[in-house]
């Protein structure tokens, strides 16, 4: 059988659940590979995927008979069909998190619910361990942001906007693997102050500073890495800055682990940080695989202890107004006894 879907029956069993409508597509994928418009619904005789024609013929080429999924199209289900679904099912878990409330209605009704049961994220939560051929796609994808970072470092000349330069990483990737995990940000001068900058028709200039957060996708999962650059020599404003988020950055590198906790260690940088005067004004990391940003996230808001085969990202920054911001990023894995970095483009003084 499926090991994810056999690990989501016992985990039901455990909560007293006969049944689960299962609709987000990234959990979808998750557990079955597949990638189209549908449902899947976990019941004690069978599972079934609900999709109409448009993806019948794909669903069937992904699924094999391990996967012990049987495969409907929504235009040849009645009425009937639908209200017997969970017929034996007293409670059926949902995904309270994802579903409107018009649609938990609408499921209510349709299956002839009688219990629906919030399920608190028991997927998403399963998803922060990565299995083995998740952490493969996810070393891939980290490789070529590393194999890109090089390659845009030459390319970029004084005179050329952003979106020259986002454009050239956007179809670096595109041409090597399933796409961009998200927008890529190029940002220099003063536009480098803003976190999520979107590239603009800026000209590189002599003496600048260029923040670029960039990642690609491997049969679905996300690499994530912000490096900072040099256009000649920086001042020196620009070297203090630098020094105190690489510091910051490299110093949260050395705390990740297994049993770290993600409150702690961001309260550690914050407060170096204020020593000199500045915030930490995001997360410090998140978690990365189907989704760029997925649990666990790091910040002061979660205390969440790190486990062996999470993968994270690192990524404190400071960001000057009107002047310019400076953001660091590495993606890694957690071991027991520290993190692997998965990225690995230069990170001291990077001057081109």
């Amino acid at each position: 059988m499926n090991l994810k879907l056999q690990w989501l029956k016992n985990k039901m069993h455990s909560l007293n659940l006969q049944g689960m409508i299962i609709s987000n597509p990234i959990n979808v994928k998750y557990l079955t590979n597949i990638d189209a418009e549908g449902t899947l619904i976990i019941t004690p005789k069978e599972n079934l995927y609900i999709t109409d024609g448009r993806y019948i013929e794909y669903v069937h080429s992904v699924l094999t008979l391990f996967d012990e999924i049987i495969v409907y199209d929504v235009n040849d289900l009645s009425k009937d069909d639908y209200e017997n679904i969970f017929m034996f099912c007293e409670n059926v878990g949902f995904e309270e998190y994802y579903i409107s409330y018009a649609t938990y209605k609408e499921y209510k009704m349709k299956y002839k619910i009688n219990n629906f049961v919030e399920t608190e994220h028991i997927i998403e939560k399963q998803r922060m361990i990565k299995d083995e051929e998740e952490l493969t796609n996810l070393k891939k994808a980290c490789n070529i942001t590393d194999e890109c970072f090089k390659y845009i470092q030459n390319y970029i000349k004084p005179g050329m906007t952003e979106k020259q330069i986002a454009k050239e990483i956007e179809e670096y990737y595109i041409s090597r693997t399933d796409g961009l995990s998200f927008d890529t940000i190029v940002a220099s001068g003063e536009n480098s102050s803003k976190p999520h900058a979107v590239p603009t028709d800026r000209r590189i200039q002599e003496r600048d500073i260029i923040t670029i957060d960039m990642g690609c996708k491997v049969n679905g999962y996300c690499s994530d890495m912000t490096r900072t650059i040099f256009v000649g020599e920086p001042t020196e404003k620009m070297k203090k800055v630098y020094n105190l988020v690489l510091n910051n950055q490299k110093f949260a590198l050395d705390q990740y682990k297994e049993g770290c906790s993600t409150r702690q260690i961001t309260k550690l940088v914050e407060s170096n940080f204020k020593l000199y005067g500045y915030d930490l004004i995001h997360s410090l990391g998140h978690g990365v695989g189907l989704e760029i940003h997925e649990a666990p996230y790091i910040s002061y808001r979660n205390d969440i202890f790190l486990k062996d085969n999470m993968v994270v990202t690192d990524e404190p920054g400071i960001y000057i107004p009107g002047e310019f911001g400076i953001r660091i990023e590495d993606t890694v894995q957690i071991t027991k006894f520290g993190c692997i970095s998965l990225t690995n483009s230069e990170k001291n003084y990077i001057i081109i």
